[in-house]
């Protein structure tokens, strides 16, 4: 999708500040010779930001402002190194409140609802997000934060919680609880919005029965505001994103080159409008397409297809590069299991293995199961996992993310 005169514009201005700023990027800039961009060619030479880059301008080489107008930060885990900071001026608070008040206007959420908000608050952008956008929308917020199952329920019962915010993990496992309890009838969820990791169609549809919900899926990165940069709509045809606040590419994860519409990639983001820490060129390192054409939906937002994974989500064993979504789409065809599975691989004897554990009812063959779908996956993928075929509820639940693969080989 070709960035028009109206983008150009903005990352022009963002350009100039971060130049002033002397940002980590508008150094970077500023050594490349770059002080301005005119036409879409010169917006394709500027270069990439990565999370590296991010982490070493720690605490605060992003901020573009003077700092007396930075009101907040926000920062990642740094669970995989330093953490990257991210300053917001008043504005890009305000931006973000507004953005993510549409996406709750996309899922039909009106200011009747009342949204019980599970992710969690602090330095990481999630709560805040859900609760800024809710209080923006007009709606009631009940902010409960992560974790508590016992007085989730209980909150959700007496509140009448009409919309569940979580990640696809929690709201499983809250589904799983209320239908142990036997207290589906006692809920009053409408809606569910739900982010932060990807999920397969035979999650969302787990969720959706047990909670007897419609579910959204929304999109966003801690660098790039927080979530609510897109969501899904009624026509469930992709996530609509705010190309008013961010521009969009596709490029192949090895060359870097830009790809066409309806081509699988990598999602490039260009922040168009924040203040406190604009980036140009994040390789966000999700996987998508530009999905081309108008939405059934009728809106005019352009849309990416549903997060196929990430590029560093992907291992490699036996010489074959492996995806979780690749185990998922097998998994799907088989209506016997359920959506939660894990991948172990580990290196024995000389060679690497992978254990496939996944989870199915009493009523059915383990054995036989077990064979089967280890046939399934060596006739897809080119090798035979050994799968272990448990009861339903053995595998952990996550209030969080929940953890696809475990690679022990280098431990």
């Amino acid at each position: 999708m070709e960035i028009t005169k109206e983008q150009l514009a903005l990352v022009a201005e963002r350009i100039g500040a971060m130049r002033e700023a002397g940002s980590f990027y508008g150094k970077r800039l500023a050594a490349c010779g770059i002080d301005r961009v005119e036409t879409a060619e010169d917006f394709r030479r500027l270069p990439f930001s990565e999370k590296k880059d991010l982490r070493d301008a720690y605490p605060l080489g992003l901020m573009s402002v003077p700092e007396e107008e930075i009101i907040r930060i926000h920062s990642s885990s740094g669970t995989t190194g330093k953490p990257v900071i991210v300053p917001y001026t008043r504005k890009d608070v305000e931006d973000w409140a507004i953005q993510f008040a549409r996406c709750y206007a996309m899922a039909g959420i009106t200011n009747r609802d009342r949204i019980q908000i599970t992710p969690g608050y602090g330095l990481w952008t999630a709560g805040i997000g859900f609760q800024a956008g809710c209080e923006r929308l007009g709606a009631m917020a009940v902010p409960m934060g992560p974790g508590n199952t016992d007085k989730q329920i209980q909150m959700m019962i007496d509140m009448k919680s009409t919309v569940l915010c979580a990640t696809s993990s929690y709201a499983l496992l809250l589904a799983e609880e209320i239908e142990k309890r036997g207290v589906r009838d006692a809920i009053h969820l409408k809606k569910g919005i739900i982010g932060s990791e990807r999920w397969g169609a035979k999650m969302r549809a787990s969720i959706e029965e047990k909670l007897g919900i419609q579910t959204y899926d929304i999109y966003g990165l801690t660098e790039i505001y927080g979530p609510g940069i897109g969501i899904t709509c009624d026509a469930h045809t992709g996530i609509h994103y705010w190309d008013d606040y961010i521009y969009l590419e596709i490029i192949d994860p090895v060359t870097g080159e830009n790809l066409p519409d309806g081509a699988w990639g990598e999602i490039v983001i260009t922040t168009l409008r924040k203040e406190g820490a604009p980036l140009i060129r994040f390789r966000t390192h999700d996987l998508s397409r530009i999905i081309p054409g108008k939405c059934g939906c009728g809106r005019e937002y352009p849309r990416i297809d549903t997060i196929e994974g990430r590029t560093d989500d992907m291992v490699k064993i036996k010489g074959v590069n492996l995806f979780p979504s690749q185990i998922e789409e097998i998994l799907q065809t088989f209506p016997e299991v359920s959506s939660e599975y894990q991948i172990h691989i580990s290196h024995l004897d000389g060679k690497d293995t992978m254990r496939l554990y996944v989870e199915t009812n009493g009523r059915v063959d383990f054995l036989a199961l077990a064979r089967r779908i280890a046939e399934r996956v060596k006739s897809r993928i080119g090798f035979t996992p050994l799968v272990k075929v448990v009861e339903i509820g053995v595998l952990p639940r996550s209030e969080k993310k929940t953890r696809r693969i475990v690679d022990t080989r280098y431990e």
